[in-house]
């Protein structure tokens, strides 16, 4: 199965399974922690929110910035995000994260449980829109999975990307993909793509803090 392929039965989970996806947020006392971070994060300014989801991260970005940008390419689960959001200052967009290329500059750009679906092959395209997004002196904060997170997925094996199983409630299954980074691998690599950044791990997670590649006058 191709990136392209994979990424279309990506998509296909998260919108049949948008109306469950909050249930792991109920169920799991570390993501309510993970919640509390953004309060200590360097967020500020008119914030870019990738892959939004369901807004579970949205209020409270919204509490720290002056305007928060979030996109989402599933409608359904921006139905959701909608629904809990009610600020005015944020405004929501339904968009393919590898096609769309951000109109303006922010000071921050977060994403949550976003890298991990990112397929290897286009992690640089990635950094390189995100690097795009950001305005002068601008951050990146990103949180995700760490490897320990590997237990709890039905991980597939052999394949040309890396890709885990899920299954909803009504028996249908899909794959999806799944990049378990390492902290010190991450940052290796990020450092050879010119980001400064700092990575610290907490609970089997990651929390990532990064600045762009600086670009000569």
């Amino acid at each position: 199965m191709d990136d392209d392929a994979l990424l279309a039965e990506q998509m296909a989970y998260y919108r049949a399974g948008a109306d469950a996806y909050d249930r792991q947020y109920a169920e799991y006392e570390t993501l309510q922690e993970l919640l509390a971070v953004v309060e200590d994060l360097p967020v500020a300014g008119d914030v870019l929110e990738l892959a939004c989801g369901t807004g579970r991260w949205t209020p409270r970005l919204a509490a720290r910035a002056r305007s928060v940008t979030a996109v989402d390419a599933a409608a359904e689960v921006l139905a959701l995000a909608r629904a809990r959001t009610a600020s005015p200052t944020v405004q929501f967009i339904q968009a393919d994260l590898f096609e769309w290329q951000p109109p303006r500059r922010y000071d921050t750009v977060f994403f949550a449980f976003w890298l991990s679906h990112v397929p290897p092959a286009r992690l640089p395209g990635f950094w390189n829109t995100v690097a795009a997004a950001l305005a002068p002196g601008g951050k990146a904060i990103f949180i995700d999975d760490g490897p320990a997170a590997a237990t709890y997925e039905e991980v597939l094996a052999n394949q040309p990307t890396p890709a885990a199983l899920r299954r909803l409630d009504d028996g249908s299954q899909y794959r999806i993909v799944k990049v378990f980074h390492d902290a010190e691998t991450l940052t290796d690599d990020l450092a050879a793509l010119g980001w400064s950044v700092r990575i610290r791990t907490r609970a089997g997670n990651f929390i990532g803090v990064a600045e762009p590649p600086t670009i000569p006058d």
